[in-house]
């Protein structure tokens, strides 16, 4: 049975893929930071594990709770938004932190404890990145903290592919999906966005190691 590890499980896209992953057989390993959610996922069927992806004690210790697993896939899917801006509004110091601890820091604690698990399982590592965090797309400054943060997010994933040839570590644009983030005008429902996730996930071939794909098609994307 394969293993698939979702990092931020709680709701949205990670939640849908740790169900869609434990619907197709799958065993899951989803992370939460409240109880109620882990309580929720545990009655789905999922192995729940308590994370705060801004606690150091709770990286090292996803680390001490996994060791020796075989991964075969791995999401980092836990992020935040920030504030939503419009222009160079300068942001405030708790919101820089907030976003670049969430969505950058906490990439770059948990995927080297993460990475030698997929590499036991030949397995392959995403983090969901964004269209908007593209620097050759960029025609808008709204939410430019948000920007700047996917931005460094490409720029650790590109960096922890080159430390492996065990693995496929690719990030992804999930699309503009129905979320709490994307807002009920997004283009795609919640569910398709994770289907075809897991389709770009279960196609990637070892050239694709370091991509950045449009999980919408699986086309490749300008950094």
């Amino acid at each position: 049975m394969p293993t698939a590890l979702i990092i931020g499980a709680s709701r949205g896209i990670g939640h849908t893929l740790a169900l869609q992953y434990k619907a197709a057989g799958w065993r899951v390993i989803a992370t939460v930071r409240g109880a109620d959610h882990l309580a929720m996922l545990q009655a789905e069927g999922c192995e729940a594990l308590p994370l705060d992806v801004n606690n150091l004690n709770d990286c090292a210790g996803l680390g001490w709770r996994l060791d020796d697993e075989k991964i075969d896939v791995a999401i980092l899917n836990a992020g935040v938004y920030g504030p939503h801006t419009n222009g160079l509004t300068s942001p405030q110091q708790e919101q820089f932190d907030d976003v670049m601890h969430t969505n950058v820091l906490a990439a770059m604690r948990i995927l080297p404890i993460v990475l030698p698990l997929v590499e036991n399982a030949h397995g392959k590592l995403a983090v969901i990145s964004s269209r908007m965090g593209s620097i050759a797309h960029r025609a808008a400054t709204q939410g430019w903290l948000y920007r700047a943060s996917k931005a460094a997010l490409n720029s650790v994933l590109k960096d922890v592919s080159l430390t492996t040839n065990k693995a496929i570590c690719v990030a992804l644009h999930p699309g503009w999906v129905k979320t709490d983030m994307g807002g009920a005008g997004a283009d795609l429902d919640v569910s398709d966005s994770a289907q075809r996730i897991r389709g770009v996930l279960e196609r990637l071939t070892p050239e694709n190691n370091g991509s950045f794909l449009n999980a919408e098609d699986g086309s490749s994307m300008q950094w």
